[in-house]
């Protein structure tokens, strides 16, 4: 970098109703990065220094093969396929991912994985729609996790909000687990054949009303997501 702002670009697309799409450029802005927003799959990828995937509806049980779950309600193939494209650009650029929720989920059918299509119960996802309060569950970092040296050792409380999940028979061959709930779902992932590419399960973004100090325990990753975004070489 030439010492301005690191670009960060973000996947928009408003697909949920009262998604809180602010919070991912809030949050970008005060780790010192400057936002791109990525949502026309007709305009060519502005150039970037980092990727952000963002939350939202299902992916489509297709692109791993599998018939729809009578609980996968919404997909979108046009973000699906748009939200592949600029995920693949910059695997391929080797710049910083950092991928939230359905991105965490995207990321590892992107890789070759699939997804657990419906978790039975609500232990993990908001009731009432995308206004409820979220669901809380711990996870546990593995150990020599990076993502271990951000947050401390010990269990992290995270905030809960999907149906779907990436699981150990589900898990892309590409991408090592980093984090895992109570009940077994991967919430966090890794790909080491790249500089810094992550996948959350959780939304390290939100403000949490009900959990003042949810928003400081994540800022961390947040912090180190546009650090490494900023040591990515000039343009060309």
């Amino acid at each position: 970098m030439d010492g301005a702002r690191p670009r960060i670009g973000i996947a928009r697309w408003e697909d949920v109703p009262h998604e809180r799409l602010a919070d991912y450029w809030d949050r970008m802005k005060e780790a010192g990065g400057e936002v791109v927003d990525l949502h026309d799959p007709n305009v060519a990828i502005p150039d970037i220094d980092a990727l952000m995937l963002t939350g939202g509806i299902d992916a489509d049980p297709a692109l791993y093969g599998e018939e729809r779950h009578a609980k996968v309600r919404h997909v979108d193939p046009a973000r699906d396929a748009f939200e592949l494209a600029i995920l693949r650009s910059a695997l391929a650029r080797d710049i910083p991912v950092l991928a939230i929720c359905r991105g965490h989920q995207l990321l590892n059918v992107a890789f070759g994985g699939g997804l657990l299509q419906h978790i039975e119960g609500d232990s993990h996802r908001a009731l009432g729609g995308v206004l409820s309060p979220s669901r809380w569950h711990t996870v546990r970092f593995e150990a020599g996790s990076r993502l271990r040296d951000l947050y401390g050792d010990g269990d992290i409380e995270v905030n809960s909000r999907h149906h779907q999940a990436v699981t150990p028979e589900t898990l892309a061959s590409g991408l090592t687990p980093l984090a895992m709930s109570p009940d077994g779902l991967i919430e966090a992932v890794e790909s080491r054949a790249h500089r810094w590419v992550f996948g959350v399960q959780w939304h390290p973004e939100r403000l949490e009303p009900e959990h003042p100090a949810f928003r400081e325990r994540h800022r961390p990753l947040s912090e180190a997501f546009v650090a490494e975004a900023a040591k990515v070489g000039p343009r060309v």
